[in-house]
């Protein structure tokens, strides 16, 4: 390990995946090792290899729903098979490893060995994919590369500036508490957007939907995203926060508006804090039962009054599952989609795992045809005090 991270420190940024290749290639006398990279809605990877593709495109896309990879993305454990043989080549093993950090679902590691890799060399494996999480999480910072292996299409400009409000995780696991969220159509989003940040002792959420599409939509989610990020680091108050949003779409919206809804949990004491700004009310699962929390609901940030965003109570038990949306996961095309069924039966997936198939069931209720953008995020409340962070959560570095 510490040969194969000093090795990715030396290369260029763009070559890291490469120098992992090599170096399992070397000790696990392995071929075609490939590292899949996950689109943004997850339900696709793209196989970036050893020596990137990009003078001459990317290969074809791999469909996860009902494949090996969906079974290694849900339950994050490595898995083998024989592999076939190719090119006048014995078949060997296929291994595939899940890329993951933190519960963020990067991608897999595919690598072909000639024998079944023993408890040590799966255990190698498991940990250089948990590595390389690390290393394209670090790189992406200097490359391109990587988001253009996220992208099955090319955004809208809209799109474009409304991913880069996105928290650089869909998922995160913080022990006490984890949180993923997915918007539709990725490739085409324009208002809806999502934020999350960890301190020591908070969780800071907030799901917000601004007024129209296109555009003017996208921008106005960048001054709401600036004004919570700007408050919310400076260690304003919840009840700020909100001001800040709504002074900012007063000042330079055109007298347009944006809902939303901001929470604050105390990761040691279970206290959970919230502003509902003109947004759909949240569910709620506890005890296998799908409940609409139902809190005062103040004017969207931007409309023309002064008054003070009302901060209230959220009751938060260990267990509680609490999804947010936006309207787009109830218009008027949506009427196929019993969202609190989906949320009843997904109860027992990951986070990660829920919402990509509240994503999935919105996309086939609509047939594909949404009229608006759809953003849904899931919170699992664990406790203060407590974690979970298993193979079922986390990728699993023992590569059992």
């Amino acid at each position: 390990m510490e040969q194969l991270l000093a090795a990715v420190e030396q290369a260029p940024p763009v070559d890291s995946v490469a120098v992992v290749a090599r170096i399992l290639s070397e000790q696990l006398d392995a071929r075609d090792v490939c590292f899949l990279i996950t689109e943004l809605g997850g339900e696709t990877l793209w196989r970036l290899p050893a020596l990137w593709p990009s003078r001459e495109g990317k290969q074809d896309p791999v469909r996860v729903p009902g494949t090996v990879f969906d079974t290694v993305i849900r339950t994050q454990r490595l898995h083998v098979t024989d592999a076939p043989p190719s090119e006048g080549r014995q078949g060997g093993h296929r291994v595939l490893s899940p890329v993951t950090l933190r519960g963020d679902a990067i991608g897999v590691l595919e690598l072909i060995i000639p024998d079944p890799p023993s408890a040590l060399g799966r255990q190698q494996i498991a940990q250089a994919a948990h590595a390389l999480a690390y290393v394209v999480t670090a790189n992406r910072r200097f490359t391109d590369l990587y988001e253009w292996g996220r992208r099955s299409t090319t955004p809208t400009l809209a799109a474009e500036i409304q991913q880069n409000l996105l928290p650089d995780a869909l998922t995160v696991e913080a022990g006490q508490a984890t949180v993923a969220g997915g918007l539709e159509p990725a490739g085409d989003i324009a208002g809806d957007t999502f934020d999350y940040s960890l301190d020591e002792n908070t969780l800071h959420l907030s799901v917000t939907d601004a007024m129209g599409h296109n555009e003017p939509a996208a921008l106005l989610a960048t001054l709401v995203i600036g004004a919570l990020r700007q408050t919310r680091r400076a260690h304003a108050t919840l009840a700020q926060q909100a001001r800040a949003a709504h002074q900012a779409i007063l000042d330079h919206g055109n007298e347009a508006t944006v809902t939303g809804q901001l929470l604050r949990i105390d990761l040691t004491t279970g206290r959970a804090l919230l502003v509902n700004a003109g947004h759909p009310w949240p569910m709620r699962l506890r005890d296998g039962r799908v409940t609409v929390v139902e809190p005062h609901i103040d004017l969207p940030f931007g409309s023309p009054w002064h008054g003070a965003y009302r901060v209230q109570e959220l009751g938060l038990r260990p267990g509680d599952r609490f999804v947010l949306y936006t309207d787009g996961m109830t218009e008027r095309n949506t009427v196929g989609l019993d969202l609190p069924a989906v949320i009843a039966r997904d109860a027992h997936l990951h986070p990660r795992e829920a919402v990509r198939f509240m994503t999935r069931a919105l996309v086939e209720a609509t047939g594909g045809n949404l009229l608006d953008d759809a953003t849904v995020v899931c919170l699992d409340w664990h406790g203060s005090g407590s974690s979970r962070r298993t193979s079922e959560t986390g990728a699993d570095t023992a590569g059992r």
